[in-house]
């Protein structure tokens, strides 16, 4: 057994600054205390570990090995201490994050660069993947949060907090022309060549629920990993793509694309920032969440 830490402490300081006097001081405790621990550990061990000097004192052999030891200890816990508190100062430390390509492009993006610009210390790791699996990470601690879409089914011990609505369209180019600026049956959807993401993601997955429930059961012709990738197909007027607005608003805007209007409206949904409650994140993880739990027309909304 060591015995009382404090006294390696106290052992510390008086061997380093070779005198009771100035560790005392550095310790901010009196020299009779001072004085009081170097005797209780030098019974501690049975062995002397300080001569008497001119100006102060001097290790023995024994203090001297002892020393070369506590010296290594102490030292590593100060730079242990020093870490933490770069780590709450946002100084130094990594968050990692669970993004699709989605969330990442058009919403967590202007986040990150501006967090980085105020915090270039901290190391941020972006894991791309599509809700579900982004989802699985964080529920086996590979990543401290996530930014998903709904819809997805927030399992015990997930906190969900929706940061931006979103909507889903279905976009065509020249080759479906005649169906711009007429209002569509649901239906309509079943006879068109249809470009679709993958059956692994929330997109889908939403879309194939809302369909169903509206009675419309399709089969797309491409069903592709990305929706910049639809929307690149629907522009070589492949089929009729459905993604979410932000991707095709720029080629609607400029003529290249236009979006089928339908008699039943798309319901909306949400981008979520979440994170596991089992247990705490981060000082720097802790910033970036709260800041993305504010809304856009938040007062607080700034890092």
């Amino acid at each position: 057994m060591t015995g009382n830490l404090e006294y390696y402490k106290v052992f510390y300081y008086v061997a380093r600054l070779g005198s009771v006097t100035r560790a005392a001081a550095e310790l901010s405790i009196s020299q009779p205390a001072v004085s009081q621990s170097i005797k209780q550990l030098e019974r501690q061990l049975e062995v002397q570990l300080f001569h008497r000097a001119a100006k102060g004192v001097r290790l023995t052999k024994e203090g001297q090995i002892l020393f070369e030891y506590v010296e290594k200890g102490y030292e590593q816990i100060e730079q242990g201490v020093g870490k933490v508190r770069q780590m709450r100062n946002f100084d130094m430390g990594e968050i990692r994050i669970g993004a699709s390509d989605m969330t990442l492009r058009y919403y967590l993006l202007p986040f990150l660069e501006r967090f980085h610009e105020k915090y270039p210390g901290i190391k941020i790791a972006v894991t791309n993947a599509p809700t579900p699996e982004t989802l699985r990470f964080l529920e086996e601690g590979r990543i401290d949060m996530g930014v998903v879409s709904t819809p997805f089914l927030e399992a015990a011990g997930l906190k969900a907090v929706p940061v931006r609505e979103i909507e889903d369209i279905f976009v065509g180019g020249r080759r479906f022309i005649s169906y711009k600026n007429k209002m569509l049956d649901l239906q309509e959807l079943e006879k068109l060549p249809l470009i679709f993401l993958e059956k692994n993601t929330s997109t889908r997955s939403y879309m194939d629920e809302f369909l169903l429930h509206n009675g419309i059961v399709v089969r797309p012709e491409f069903e592709l990993a990305t929706s910049d990738m639809i929307v690149q197909f629907v522009l070589r007027n492949l089929g009729v793509g459905c993604v979410v607005r932000d991707f095709a608003r720029e080629y609607i805007q400029s003529g290249l694309l236009f979006e089928l209007r339908f008699n039943k409206i798309i319901p909306k949904r949400s981008f979520c920032a979440v994170r596991s409650t089992r247990g705490p994140l981060s000082a720097a993880a802790e910033k970036l969440f709260e800041l993305m739990e504010y809304k856009e027309n938040d007062s607080q909304y700034c890092i």
